[in-house]
């Protein structure tokens, strides 16, 4: 296989070419290699190589029967979670910087088992706490289609990495956005499954209070509902679980969804207009499901969005106080001087300060806006949005290292209203890449659907890809090899 093949396929095709022959396991992994070294130094996506690790799997896979339907595809790891056996996960922070990891968490032991091989770990920004990825200690990644914009965050050095063709796939972890908002900034398919589709064993029932879900970024829908197929189920132990699965997601792509009533939206929950950008894009996309067949009509569920912001990010702040606190404990020791940055440390300290009953009042007001989603979605198969309020934004608009929390977090504060609302309903939503602005940059279209509901977005999805297909529109800087001096230049 030549260099310029490999970013052509996605996961299911390598597997497909593995399966028949026609390539190597071990030479798939080359392949991510070389593009990662001639591409990571411009994009800041992979903060972590295992090549030594991949190279031996892919050895050994290279003479073996298929252990599963992903068998020697090249696969990144998220920075947070995505805890694998020997592998260090900082949580992109100076404090955790030594910090290895004795066993796989259970999802990753899944995505071992459909035969991935994980090539290394990818950037975000320190505790996921923005919808950017830059970090102090790591630096900002770039973004593909432009490198003076944001990938999105958290799962920003995922998106990056298969938006210039590293991996076709990379797992990521959504608590108020971050697997869908770095789809949408980077032009690829990003899924929030239901809550508890995919389980956080061994070491936690749930994360935020239940705000917080593991897959992947993708460029196409069909990896995506592979990948879903691979990983999702409960453990024993679990304190709940998603509704059951009939047959496989994989299948449900390729499968007509019918005539569906579809609710779409040119305005935040608040009323306020959005980017003229992304109403192009909603609009542009209404019209497509139209001509596809389904009824569509401006609509959108009744939120009160002050108190649900506000809701939110007292759960939001408590849950990476807790995790602050929780790495404390694994280390036998707080945080020292200069290891958090200033925004996190002032996260940190809101978090502390709410008390018990305060959080369940936040938890109160968040699962009455489940109630209305939930109403919502008796009435509409599904709710179309863009994925964000505003094209990608420039790197460095937000100063990690500020304390004051208004003054930090003013810049992105109406950058993504839709998203959260998904979080806190447990219910899953779906990205796609559908349109580009006259600067080249991608606006993500968000389609949600009712609690345990991934079937049908994945029909849906997969009926928009094969009527306005993307899998082919890349960054151009990254299409070709090149060498490290001219891309970034």
């Amino acid at each position: 296989m030549s260099f310029s093949e490999y970013p052509t396929f996605d996961a299911v095709g390598l597997a497909e070419l593995v399966r028949n022959k026609e390539v190597l396991p071990s030479e798939l992994t080359e392949e991510a290699i070389r593009r990662i070294e001639a591409f990571n130094p411009a994009v800041n996506a992979v903060v972590y190589k295992a090549y030594d690790m991949a190279r031996a799997l892919a050895a050994r896979q290279d003479g073996a029967a298929p252990t599963g339907p992903l068998h020697g595809v090249p696969f990144l790891l998220k920075d947070i979670l995505g805890d694998c056996q020997g592998l260090p996960s900082t949580l992109s922070s100076r404090m955790l910087r030594d910090r290895v990891m004795p066993q796989d968490c259970e999802l990753v032991s899944r995505l071992r088992k459909a035969g991935l091989n994980f090539i290394g770990k990818s950037n975000t920004p320190e505790f996921g706490i923005l919808p950017t990825s830059e970090s102090a200690y790591y630096g900002p990644v770039r973004n593909p289609w432009n490198l003076d914009y944001s990938t999105g965050g958290s799962s920003g050095g995922a998106a990056a990495a298969v938006a210039t063709g590293m991996v076709p796939a990379a797992h990521g972890n959504d608590g108020g956005g971050s697997i869908r908002i770095p789809a949408s900034c980077c032009g690829l398919v990003g899924l929030k499954p239901t809550r508890a589709r995919n389980s956080l064993a061994p070491d936690f029932g749930d994360l935020l209070g239940g705000l917080l879900d593991e897959h992947a970024l993708t460029r196409t829908v069909r990896d995506s509902a592979a990948l879903l197929d691979a990983t999702q189920g409960m453990v024993p132990g679990d304190p709940y679980r998603a509704p059951p699965v009939s047959g496989s997601f994989l299948a449900e792509v390729t499968r007509h969804p019918g005539s569906l009533r579809i609710a779409f939206s040119r305005v935040d929950p608040a009323g306020r207009p959005l980017h003229r950008d992304c109403i192009a894009a909603v609009e542009e996309t209404a019209k497509l499901l139209e001509s596809l067949g389904h009824t569509v009509e401006e609509a959108q569920p009744q939120i009160e969005q002050e108190s649900f912001v506000g809701a939110f990010t007292t759960l939001w702040f408590a849950g990476i106080a807790f995790a602050v606190e929780l790495m404390s404990m694994q280390l036998g020791r707080p945080p020292q001087a200069g290891e958090l940055e200033g925004l996190t440390q002032a996260v940190r300290e809101r978090g502390l300060a709410v008390s018990a009953v305060e959080f369940q009042l936040s938890e109160f007001v968040l699962q009455q806006t489940g109630r209305e989603m939930a109403r919502f979605h008796q009435r509409y198969d599904c709710w179309l949005t863009p994925t964000l309020a505003t094209p990608p934004i420039r790197n460095g608009i937000v100063d990690v290292q500020e304390q004051d929390l208004q003054k930090a977090y003013a810049p992105i504060v109406d950058y993504s209203p839709f998203t959260a609302l998904h979080n806190a309903s447990g219910q899953p939503a779906i990205s796609l890449p559908l349109h580009w602005n006259a600067e080249g940059l991608p606006i993500g279209l968000m389609l949600s659907a009712a609690f345990g509901e991934e079937a049908l977005l994945f029909r849906l999805a997969g009926q928009l890809e094969q009527a306005s297909p993307w899998k082919d529109k890349r960054p151009e800087l990254f299409i070709h090899t090149a060498p490290v001096e001219a891309v970034a230049g």
